[in-house]
């Protein structure tokens, strides 16, 4: 089987993590849709490995989980019964990032759900080395699966914002914001310091996101059709920003700030994990 030489992968995967879509890598780099398709499942499966295999015992101090909305083939609303046993539907994206390296410590693509809120904070306890102080929107199976995964040994706090309508008819305000009006805080378990809890950074990670993804992008016809294609998109992604990304405020990526790696990552050290 003919196989893309490294500088042509470097082209292909360069672009795909700065939000190009798939049709549009193979008209920039003239590699077929599909041989992309095919680079993107294999490597997207060698960083989701390598990352559950060296994110591990974690120094952390902070961390804050949020869920971070896209779909597969078509909205939930707009898909079939027969599409949705295919997978098409909404799919959510669990992120848990360390306040302080700016380390994306855990992920899943999943539901948005208590079943998936279990797995996926089962998946950050078992990362984290020390206890810690987690902050989460007032999401009511969060308070359970953390009850369920720490087992009582963290500083929990909820932060939810209190959200109003802009002045305006509802047909100017469409595509706008909702306004935050005021934020509620409550202590769910231990002493976590207030004043630390936040949510802003795993919010301002939704962003890098939608911004590096084009599946993300909302309004646009870049989503994917195979919700297994998303996870490996999400999987790179985040391999390419915990390793290769400096970070503008801490000035090294945050894989180099949590110490789990020592060295500015490249896209060739990416496509090594291929191997």
């Amino acid at each position: 089987m003919n196989r893309l030489d490294r500088t042509r992968q470097k082209q292909v995967i360069a672009a795909l993590v700065e939000g190009a879509s798939l049709r549009a890598t193979a008209r920039m780099t003239g590699v077929a849709r599909m041989t992309i398709e095919k680079l993107l499942v294999d490597l997207g499966t060698g960083c989701a490995r390598f990352q559950d295999s060296t994110l591990q015992n974690l120094n952390s101090k902070r961390i804050e989980c949020d869920e971070i909305w896209a779909f597969c083939g078509a909205k939930e609303k707009n898909a079939s019964p027969e599409k949705k046993a295919q997978g098409w539907g909404d799919v959510w994206t669990w992120t848990a990032i360390d306040a302080d390296s700016k380390l994306i410590v855990s992920w899943l693509v999943g539901n948005r759900d208590s079943s998936c809120a279990t797995r996926f904070m089962r998946d950050v306890a078992s990362r984290l080395k020390n206890r810690v102080q987690l902050t989460t929107d007032g999401f009511k199976p969060y308070m359970w699966a953390v009850d369920d995964a720490f087992v009582g040994e963290i500083d929990y706090a909820v932060l939810v914002r209190i959200y109003g309508k802009l002045p305006g008819n509802d047909q100017e305000t469409r595509y706008s914001p909702a306004q935050c009006i005021g934020m509620k805080m409550e202590v769910i378990n231990g002493d976590p310091d207030l004043s630390l809890a936040s949510t802003s950074y795993v919010e301002r990670q939704n962003l890098t996101m939608r911004m590096h993804m084009r599946r993300f992008t909302r309004l646009t016809n870049g989503f994917l059709k195979k919700v297994a294609n998303h996870a490996h998109a999400v999987a790179l992604h985040f391999a390419y920003y915990n390793f290769c990304k400096i970070h503008m405020a801490l000035r090294t990526t945050p894989a180099m700030a949590a110490g789990a790696t020592d060295h500015l990552w490249e896209i060739e050290d990416l496509l090594a994990l291929l191997d």
